[in-house]
């Protein structure tokens, strides 16, 4: 079995490594950081550490500040929070003007657990990828995300980057070729193509496994850049495999079964089936229970599967 990390244990480790490097890599947290994991970068470069308190605007606003300074700052909270309380200042004072911050976001998605609906960020995709000049990350594990920190301090420019509360299975190595804007194919595959992002990617290829037993060839690519997307991958599978399904840990609405719709429906028109939650708020409990409760399971990815096979 693959290791188990959570991508927000990845993050804290990313953080440590990239401030040992980068003396002007600078960290703000909103009073949470033994759950975000910016704990560790705090113990060891408290001098670049800031808490800025129960007051995500006001963290966002100093981001953007130490941004114009010339510093490259990882502001940190949960989702929701990142995009719901700090909405006006991620908008007016870090996308208008192309400030250089990292937004950090983690307990993202249903599997938060039971905090229940209200701390279970299912619309901050959508809320992101809408913002002009805003680059969109969601890693799949532990591997993708240390990347992915590492491509966000070394680009200039606002950068929103998802991170899940739990544990998930490692499906890169070292060597993964991680570049923003560029997806990855995970499994070949020419009956259908599953486009994936975050934790949705391990059950695709899980999916995938379970229909092969089937005799059904399942392509797996993996998206973890949402904004921009790599539009050249996903229109080459429509072409070659001719359906789509896209899964999510996020509402249908807006996330990457938005972004990959409106893309195909230009440039080429392939039934596609969208699989996420469906436009409703998220509710409380543990999190393998809600992945269930929300269809976001291998086995609701191969009834997907059949669903969009049978339309093509």
């Amino acid at each position: 079995m693959s290791k188990m990390i959570a991508t927000r244990d990845a993050y804290g480790e990313a953080l440590v490594e990239l401030g040992a490097e980068n003396g002007n890599v600078v960290v703000l947290d909103a009073d949470l950081s033994g759950s975000t994991k910016t704990s560790g970068f705090a113990k060891n470069f408290p001098e670049r550490f800031f808490n800025m308190g129960i007051a995500e605007a006001n963290m966002i606003g100093t981001a953007a500040g130490l941004a114009a300074a010339g510093k490259v700052p990882f502001a940190s909270t949960f989702a929701i929070f990142a995009v719901g309380r700090a909405w006006e200042q991620v908008r007016q004072s870090v996308a208008y003007p192309k400030a250089n911050v990292k937004i950090v976001a983690t307990h993202s998605g249903v599997t938060v657990g039971e905090d229940g609906g209200s701390h279970q960020s299912v619309e901050d995709i959508a809320i992101m990828r809408a913002v002009p000049n805003m680059t969109v990350i969601v890693p799949a594990d532990g591997v993708e995300t240390k990347l992915a920190i590492r491509a966000a301090a070394a680009y200039n420019g606002p950068v929103y980057v998802r991170l899940g509360r739990n544990k998930v299975p490692t499906l890169f190595d070292e060597q993964h070729d991680f570049a923003i804007g560029k997806g990855y194919q995970l499994r070949d595959g020419s009956d259908l193509t599953y486009v994936t992002t975050g934790l949705m990617t391990a059950q695709a290829v899980a999916a995938a496994e379970l229909l092969a037993a089937q005799g059904v060839s399942a392509r797996v690519v993996h998206i973890a850049t949402i904004k921009p997307l790599d539009e050249e991958l996903i229109i080459a599978a429509a072409r070659e495999t001719g359906a789509i399904v896209t899964a999510e840990e996020h509402s249908i609405v807006g996330g990457l079964g938005g972004a990959v719709s409106e893309l195909l429906c230009e440039r080429c028109p392939v039934p596609v089936k969208r699989v996420g939650v469906q436009d409703r708020f998220g509710t409380s409990g543990k999190a393998e229970e809600l992945v269930k409760y929300f269809g976001l399971t291998a086995e609701n990815l191969v009834e997907a599967a059949k669903e969009v096979l049978a339309k093509k």
